[in-house]
């Protein structure tokens, strides 16, 4: 069987490491790199033998299939061309600009019979695989993703940049999209929302609080379910998951005797392994099988709309603190 040839476009940092993994995967030759920033794509090329480019056009007919690792504002035009062109398609996340981007992302590919797949990496790391096979009735999320600050993605809103892949895990774990939310949300060292905390209700009854920060002293990124008789904690940067569930016994030899509950623990069996590279696997079998991605256009479109909720609520709350920065008499910080 030939390889599928492969092409990352964007090599920033994220880029980069796209293509460091697909240079290690069976089956897959990385024959093309492209960039804005021509000295950046051939560095790039020349350390995994690929060919450099400048313009994605000049893929046509050289590649089977491309990650899209370029800024969110870009995705659209360039997605749109390379599914046209019969180009397989992994774009990171979020999938676009808006929403209704991303639909028309999503519309363009089932048209073309083309795949694209969308990188919401969490799905992909080994402790959600782990919580997924223990799901019963998803009844309370917690929820902290925090950041130390730093100046990559600050085009767009921390909701955007972060969040959105535990809106992803939390859509996909209740399998629905909410009935009600609240959100509140401020800048702190950037003109785009820094910090953002968000309240999802479900019509199951389901309840899920998230909170996002990238101004953060301290790298945390955990979840926490609630489900009948038992709670689960999930960190994803260790890739590991513990329950806690009641468990009944009984306090005496007769068979009328009282039951008592008492609390077990274990830690869920986590097979430990490079998320990007469980995802870049998952999307290449797609892309050889012609089956459906694991994270399709459809499903990223969800949570983007969510997010755009999440935005909008946030907008409100934010008039309100400018109005009282105004009143204060101190001076707004942007």
């Amino acid at each position: 069987m030939n390889p599928v040839r492969a092409a990352v476009i964007g090599v920033g940092s994220f880029g980069r490491n796209h293509a460091r993994v697909i240079s290690e995967l069976k089956g897959v030759e990385l024959a093309a790199i492209v960039d804005a920033d021509g000295t950046r794509a051939e560095a790039v090329a020349q350390e995994y033998g690929a060919e450099a480019y400048t313009d994605v056009e000049a893929l046509l007919g050289e590649v089977d299939a491309a990650v899209l690792a370029t800024p969110t504002e870009t995705h659209e035009g360039i997605a749109l061309w390379l599914l046209g062109a019969g180009i397989d398609v992994l774009v990171e996340k979020p999938i676009a600009e808006t929403a209704a981007a991303g639909e028309r992302m999503t519309r363009a590919a089932e048209e073309n019979g083309q795949i694209l797949q969308v990188g919401h990496l969490e799905r992909f790391n080994p402790a959600v695989t782990a919580l997924q096979k223990t799901l019963t009735i998803p009844l309370f999320f917690e929820v902290h993703r925090l950041s130390v600050f730093s100046p990559r993605s600050l085009d767009i809103d921390v909701v955007l940049d972060l969040m959105i892949h535990d809106l992803d895990i939390v859509l996909n774990l209740t399998g629905a999209l909410p009935t009600a939310l609240h959100a509140a949300g401020i800048s702190v060292l950037s003109n785009k929302v820094d910090i953002a905390n968000v309240r999802l209700e479900f019509a199951s009854g389901c309840i899920a609080n998230l909170t996002a920060s990238r101004v953060s002293t301290e790298q945390v990124r955990k979840l926490r379910l609630f489900q009948p008789g038992e709670y689960i904690s999930l960190d994803y940067k260790r890739q590991d998951a513990n329950r806690l569930a009641v468990q009944h016994g009984r306090t005496g030899s007769e068979p009328q005797a009282a039951s008592t509950p008492q609390i077990g623990f274990e830690s869920l069996p986590v097979e430990k392994a490079e998320p990007l590279q469980l995802e870049l696997q998952a999307f290449f079998h797609s892309v050889r099988r012609r089956a459906r991605p694991v994270v399709d256009g459809r499903q990223a479109v969800d949570a983007l709309r969510v997010a755009e909720l999440i935005l909008d609520k946030i907008k409100i709350h934010a008039d309100v603190v400018t109005e009282t920065i105004r009143r204060s008499g101190q001076p707004s910080p942007f």
